[in-house]
């Protein structure tokens, strides 16, 4: 590879060799993909900042270089792993379109993957071209962006680049568009990481990637004497919480398989998500998953049972009964994180109110039984919200047209009376702070339909100005 330039940022960052530091026991060296075109379609300067990076020290071709032709940086690693798909396991797993180009600090003091999609073939690639559709990488990005505005714990996108070769997949109308896309997250260390190692018989190596994983991303556990069933207690309770605020924004992953869990609890990987339009726990946004494993409302138990197949191999290291203490917590810790969200999106901090137990009940019973929209409804909250509210329950949603509806009446006019309830808890001095959470409730959520308008531009006329307008929408929530 050539010298890396001195006026490219991107190539010379302070990258740390902690993953390749583990041995060839956990990745295979590979090589990127030669793209006939480079154009880069997204850049993510918030992110540049995350990496101490001035976004406007760094220009479009510097992004190519780096991300696009992968100049100057070995190794780049195809990390290994297995996992259990739609409950089967599978250990013909991998990095089969991906590697990681490198690991970084952040300004926070955190480490960091840039982690590849679409940049070619691998040992784990099997009979697959290693690339990435255009519009995998545009919903993608849509993805991480929204699901970051709205505060959830998820990886991000840092570029897209479409890359000028013609793809055949069997969801998308074919010939289609290529791309690369790197991704900025926390770590690509997956459950089936370890799973991987069980099925090796490695119970040493276990223990190795044990201690990595706690000393880069749970250092305040490393080198304590009760390290390691910490260490799963905590990873529960981050997956917990990030179920929890999957579910109060309304986003199905639909592929939840544990080779997409990551070690370190935070949302990644993309594929054919859909956020909710109403609360149907039935809801399954992946066409393949006919038994709806990975439905909506199954989302927490998933997460739980990965979690559960993530002790076989890590029982060799920690004790069962500390992994089962640690399991235990997981539906206190779901509903906690659940309940603290949807409460913010009512308007209400965390309280032991009863009145705020039964608002949160009776508002989930009337979006699912009403199938009024998950997001507009909250949306309208926030537009008509106001202080007369407090004084007469008359007055609550007293002018709307999305919730006028005759046949919904009676239950809303029982949702109306616990909301003015609880408002009479608080001081009108609080009202204002109401107001202001409520503020939070988002505007813009993509839906399928959002993500097609914005891709036909695109693809008829390569008119990209309404993808960077939703995502303009998607950063204002």
């Amino acid at each position: 590879m050539s010298t890396p330039s001195t006026t490219n940022l991107l190539l010379n960052l302070a990258f740390e060799p902690a993953l390749e530091a583990l041995g060839e026991g956990f990745y295979d060296p590979v090589m990127a993909a030669e793209f006939p075109h480079h154009l880069l379609r997204f850049r993510n300067d918030d992110v540049l900042g995350q990496m101490g990076l001035d976004a406007n020290q760094v220009n479009d071709i510097d992004f190519v270089e780096a991300y696009g032709q992968f100049q100057s940086r070995e190794p780049l690693l195809a990390l290994c792993y297995h996992g259990y798909q739609f409950g089967d396991y599978n250990p013909r797993l991998g990095d089969g379109r991906g590697f990681l180009y490198g690991q970084v600090r952040g300004t926070d003091g955190e480490l960091y993957d840039l982690g590849t999609k679409g940049s070619g073939t691998t040992p784990y690639s099997r009979s697959a071209d290693g690339r990435l559709t255009l519009k995998g990488g545009v919903r993608e990005v849509l993805a991480a962006e929204a699901l970051h505005h709205l505060g959830v714990r998820t990886s991000r996108c840092l570029s897209l680049i479409e890359t000028g070769e013609s793809l055949w997949r069997g969801d998308e109308p074919s010939p289609t568009r290529s791309s690369v896309m790197v991704r900025f997250s926390r770590s690509h260390i997956r459950f089936g990481t370890f799973e991987r190692l069980l099925a090796l018989q490695r119970p040493d190596m276990i223990q190795q990637l044990l201690d990595h994983v706690i000393q880069y991303y749970y250092p305040h556990l490393w080198q304590q004497p009760d390290a390691y069933a910490r260490f799963y207690a905590e990873l529960v309770q981050r997956t917990a919480a990030l179920v929890g605020q999957w579910m109060s924004v309304g986003f199905c992953h639909a592929v939840l398989n544990t080779d997409n869990m990551s070690i370190t609890g935070e949302s990644f990987d993309y594929g054919p998500y859909a956020f909710i339009q109403t609360l149907d726990p039935d809801f399954t946004a992946a066409y393949f998953d006919h038994f709806r494993r990975y439905s909506y409302g199954n989302q927490p138990g998933m997460c739980h049972w990965n979690l559960e197949m993530l002790q076989r191999p890590l029982v060799a290291v920690i004790p069962q009964a500390d992994l089962d203490a640690g399991l235990e917590t997981f539906k206190s810790h779901y509903y906690s994180a659940y309940r603290q969200r949807m409460l913010g999106k009512l308007g209400f901090e965390p309280t032991e109110m009863s009145e705020a137990e039964d608002l949160l009940v009776q508002t989930l019973d009337f979006l699912q039984r009403s199938q009024v929209g998950y997001h507009a409804f909250f949306a309208e909250l926030r537009l008509q919200f106001q202080e007369t509210w407090r004084v007469d329950p008359g007055h609550i949603f007293s002018e709307s047209e999305l919730l006028s509806p005759p046949q919904w009446q009676d239950q809303l006019e029982t949702w109306r009376q616990l909301y003015h309830r609880l408002l009479q808890q608080y001081p009108e001095t609080e009202l204002a702070a109401i107001k202001q959470r409520l503020q939070r409730n988002p505007r813009t959520v993509i839906t399928r339909p959002q993500i097609e308008a914005i891709w036909e531009p695109i693809m008829i006329e390569d008119d990209w100005q309404p993808f960077y307008d939703l995502l303009q929408h998607l950063r204002q929530p």
